[in-house]
């Protein structure tokens, strides 16, 4: 692995297998999901080397905006990773994702675009794509 800066060490931030989250979660260091979050998932560290774990039982509905993410669990929403993206075997993605470095294992899924951004011309923010289509399905239902 290549780190720009010294790797997080302990967990910072931690949402419990029976935990569900609904609403942002902003975060320094390291992050580990091993619940449900509802919401868009950020690193606020301006250090590189933030990491957001998502364990294999594990599910963000939201964008992901990290330095590193290790993914075991689903997302289901764009991922932006400035650093570097671990895909395990059981790693779900539903939406589009933004790295820099990549690593798949085999059986990872990705449904939507993989987009190679080099360090210098990387994007800020992914287009929160999960937000909007919640957006239109409450209006739809009339909530």
């Amino acid at each position: 692995m290549v780190w720009k800066g010294k790797k997080p060490t302990g967990v910072a931030t931690l949402v419990g297998r029976d935990t569900r989250v609904h609403g942002d979660i902003q975060f320094t260091a390291r992050c580990h999901v091993d619940g449900y979050v509802r919401g868009n998932v950020r690193s606020l560290d301006s250090e590189p080397g933030s990491i957001l774990t998502i364990a294999e039982g594990g599910c963000i509905e939201g964008a992901v905006t990290v330095p590193v993410l290790e993914l075991a669990g689903t997302v289901k929403g764009d991922v932006f990773a400035s650093e570097k993206v671990e895909l395990s075997s059981t790693a779900r993605v539903v939406g589009n994702v933004q790295y820099n470095l990549i690593e798949m294992a085999i059986g990872a899924e990705v449904n939507g675009k993989l987009l190679h951004q080099s360090e210098g011309h990387a994007r800020e923010d992914p287009e929160p794509t999960i937000k909007i289509e919640a957006v239109a399905r409450a209006k739809a239902a009339g909530e």
